[in-house]
């Protein structure tokens, strides 16, 4: 394993001219830097990684600068060491930007399913190569807006669509009751996302309606932390009912929240739960209590191809999150993940992740790079 040890890190933090989205009002349009990481062993064998850092105003250098402090001693490791270099990123005294760590984690398992010469969700279980996925909406104009667009979803063979709106319930709810009368009976599965923005008593109100129009998951009502809310929610009502998974990511927080029947389902995603190490972690404790994992997938190629391969391992997962239009999350890739016309994603095909990537685009549009040796 000697000549696979780790001799050198790259760090792009790429933020491209793309079209941005908002998805609750108020917002204004987000910048998502793509974050990638390159690891090379002495050897040759590299590993990549990508994630998503979203916020308003500017693009964010955080993950990047904090990979500065990172990567050091990730140098001399060896991809068969995952569990180790994951234990050791967890242990550190203070807190960092968790998609640091996860970058680390994640490159080192496509390093070691390209030295095994086989793609990633093989390598990890292999329990399937195909998923089927949901379309996941920006903000649009009205009712009117959100009835074209899942119609033009469902021509494209989307069976699923999550809304992201307005996040008030007085807007949401005769938007998602317009929309499924409008494709009653079109086999379409539909989904709300609110972005933790509801209050108890709006979320109540929330859950009672899909549950009344059989909506498929009721997503983020409130924050991650907020456990006896969601647990009146769910005694209230029959939607199944997720997290929004963004902070409640520490396996021993799930499994508090889980015995605690917080949630339907559990939600995480492995850029920001500190990788895939632990991402399969979770998805054994979610087995073992009889639930499902929605895993995310907001963010660049990248970012979707590494969950989209945890998922294609596991049979506790039901839906790819497929976000929409393509064109925006698929800058510096040469590889593409996209829902077919019978609604399901792919495995990429090759090694590892399986994602071509293009370094020219990824350069051209970094904002901040550097190499650690």
């Amino acid at each position: 394993m000697n000549e696979h040890r780790i001799e050198r890190a790259e760090v792009f933090v790429v933020g491209p001219d793309v079209e941005r989205y908002t998805w609750a009002e108020g917002m204004t349009g987000q910048f998502m830097s793509n974050i990638i990481l390159r690891l090379t062993a002495a050897s040759g064998l590299q590993g990549f990684a990508g994630a998503a850092m979203i916020t308003p105003h500017c693009f964010d250098r955080a993950v990047g600068e904090t990979l500065r402090h990172v990567l050091p001693d990730v140098l001399g490791r060896h991809p068969g060491e995952r569990e180790t270099v994951w234990k050791d990123m967890r242990n550190l005294g203070t807190p960092m930007v968790p998609q640091a760590h996860s970058l680390v984690d994640i490159a080192l398992w496509d390093m070691a399913a390209r030295q095994a010469q086989m793609p990633l969700h093989q390598f990890l279980g292999g329990a399937r190569d195909k998923i089927l996925s949901y379309a996941s909406t920006p903000l649009l104009a009205d009712n009117q807006a959100y009835i074209d667009y899942v119609g033009e979803r469902h021509d494209e063979g989307f069976k699923a669509v999550k809304f992201h709106c307005w996040c008030v319930p007085e807007r949401d709810l005769p938007m998602c009751e317009a929309v499924k009368k409008h494709f009653d009976g079109k086999d379409l599965e539909l989904m709300l996302d609110v972005e933790q923005r509801y209050d108890l008593q709006g979320a109540l109100k929330a859950a009672r309606l899909l549950s009344d129009l059989d909506f498929r998951w009721f997503e983020a009502p409130l924050v991650d932390s907020d456990i006896e809310g969601y647990r009146e929610i769910r005694r209230q009502s029959t939607v199944p009912v997720i997290a929004a998974g963004n902070t409640w990511t520490d396996l021993q927080m799930l499994t508090q929240a889980a015995k605690a029947g917080a949630w339907s389902a559990l939600r995480v995603d492995a850029t920001i739960c500190g990788g895939i190490t632990p991402l399969r972690k979770i998805m054994g404790l979610a087995e073992a209590l009889g639930m499902d994992v929605e895993i995310q997938c907001w963010g660049y190629t990248l970012t979707q191809a590494a969950n989209l391969h945890v998922m294609l391992a596991y049979r506790n997962c039901t839906y790819f999150e497929q976000p929409v239009p393509y064109p925006a999350f698929e800058y510096g890739s040469f590889d593409v993940i996209r829902t077919d016309k019978q609604g399901y994603v792919h495995a990429p095909k090759g090694h590892g992740l399986g994602i071509g990537i293009d370094w020219k685009a990824v350069e051209k549009a970094a904002i901040l790079q550097f190499e650690v040796r």
